[in-house]
């Protein structure tokens, strides 16, 4: 037989034992993360339920809910095992970063985006000038819409078009 023949069966072989390769060793992990559980940990369930282990037993596992919501799951239903910061970061909804690190100005004109006063208080006043321009009167458009029904009724009296 020719080479080039076998080629095509050679390659396929060697994709199919990377690829159970590769799945063995995530199976192993994960049985090791299984094993290595201990009361107290965070964990996320295949299902994306978060919750916290209570007891560990050989095929099953204790897990607390809520406050006082215990659920007995196999250990296979457990997906991952979170650190503490990442556990109350999702469930408590802890913050990521301390809240020493964020300053806030003592005054608003460093958010204005100027330093110094006088430019802040053109700035107001143009705001002022526009906002005096603009018009939210509710009878213009109520008259609009009036004069717009009025015409639809005379287009439809005439016989269709106003253009006639």
């Amino acid at each position: 037989m020719d080479i080039t023949i076998l080629l095509p069966f050679i390659v396929l072989i060697g994709a199919m034992f990377l690829m159970t390769r590769s799945a063995k060793n995530k199976q192993r992990q994960m049985m090791n993360m299984r094993d290595q559980l201990q009361p107290g940990s965070g964990v996320r369930t295949v299902g994306g339920m978060y919750a916290t282990v209570k007891e560990v037993h050989e095929d099953t596992i204790l897990l607390e809910v809520a406050p006082g919501v215990h659920a007995i799951y196999a250990k296979n239903s457990i997906g991952a095992v979170l650190d503490d910061a990442e556990y109350n970061r999702i469930v408590h909804g802890a913050p990521e970063f301390d809240d020493e690190d964020i300053t806030a100005p003592d005054d608003a004109s460093s958010l204005t985006g100027s330093a110094d006063g006088d430019a802040g208080d053109e700035d107001a006043e143009d705001r002022k000038e526009t906002s005096d321009r603009i018009d939210l009167d509710k009878k213009d458009a109520a008259d609009d819409a009036e004069s717009a029904d009025t015409k639809d009724e005379d287009e439809k009296k005439n016989g269709g078009s106003a253009a006639k």
